[in-house]
């Protein structure tokens, strides 16, 4: 399906046709270790395995989960030329992973999951250029993650 989109270019707007996409995401990261990696996952989002796969030769290793109630699809794969090194959001790639939730107290009961898990984490933190708020930890291979809470628009 086509659907007409703004697009800059040049120096006007211009009405362009594009292509759909289904605005659902699908994830993937590259581990050390997909299969501690996905344990990990579906033990704090409640993830559900629904693709474990090697290749031939033995030299990647590909698993996808999904949480059910988002459809949220989260694949780790891990490839045997991987060097070891922990995640660094400084580089050129990915900053960081957000789960945005729906209310402000939802963080605080992330942050105690997180406390019953053993993952170290920010707590809640408050800012004072924005009513936004979330909480802040890393998974096993030190990838950034975030809860995050936006505040309406209006307030």
């Amino acid at each position: 399906m086509l659907r007409k989109v703004p697009h800059r270019r040049g120096p006007g707007w211009n009405n362009v046709v594009v292509p759909s996409i289904t605005g659902r995401l699908e994830i993937t990261l590259s581990v050390r270790d997909p299969a501690s990696s996905a344990a990990w996952y579906s033990e704090l989002l409640g993830m559900q395995e629904t693709y474990d796969h090697t290749s031939d030769d033995g030299r990647m290793r590909y698993i996808c989960l999904r949480e059910p109630s988002s459809e949220l699809v989260l694949c780790l794969v891990g490839h045997a030329d991987n060097p070891g090194d922990e995640f660094n959001e400084t580089g050129t790639g990915l900053d960081h992973l957000e789960f945005v939730v729906a209310q402000r107290e939802d963080l605080a009961e992330w942050a105690a999951r997180l406390d019953a898990l053993g993952v170290e984490h920010s707590g809640v933190k408050e800012f004072d250029y924005t009513a936004n708020s979330m909480v802040t930890f890393r998974d096993p291979d030190s990838i950034q993650l975030e809860f995050f809470w936006r505040a309406p628009a209006d307030g």
